[in-house]
């Protein structure tokens, strides 16, 4: 495994909550994008478009803190308890399946594993005992 990255997610107050974490650990965004960048954003209201789908702020080499908003097509709200990820970003695409299919298990899938729109391999479960995962190989470019 290359390295684990925690994952916020938020009531439409992401960029907010990240800006507020970039002056209290330092260091510049790495990535910084909006559901109005994203295909199939046509169909979305104005006021979501505006919304990150995801911001990453590097807290050190192998540390990354990230997060995203909710939409509002999305079926729930964002509490304690579902408001984060951990995210385990794989090797390969072997040890990508291999660490889902492994957490899930008991779980409960709530993306399969799937090739993406950003260049990469993903997938999102809970594990048996309620904690979110999120699954991430980039291919290399």
């Amino acid at each position: 495994m290359k390295n684990v990255d925690l994952y916020l997610h938020f009531n439409g107050n992401a960029e907010k909550a990240m800006n507020f974490y970039k002056k209290v650990f330092g260091g510049e965004f790495t990535m910084v994008q909006r559901y109005g960048d994203v295909p199939g954003s046509e169909k979305m209201v104005a006021e979501d478009k505006q919304k990150l789908i995801h911001i990453a702020l590097p807290l050190s080499p192998n540390l990354q803190l990230m997060a995203s908003d909710i939409v509002t097509k999305m079926e729930s709200n964002i509490t304690f308890g579902n408001n984060y990820h951990i995210c385990l970003q794989a090797g390969s695409e072997k040890e990508a399946d291999k660490l889902f299919n492994a957490l899930s298990d008991d779980g409960r899938i709530e993306m399969p594993m799937a090739k993406t729109f950003w260049g990469a391999y993903f997938g999102m479960c809970l594990d048996q005992f309620g904690v979110q995962w999120m699954i991430n190989f980039t291919y290399p470019q």
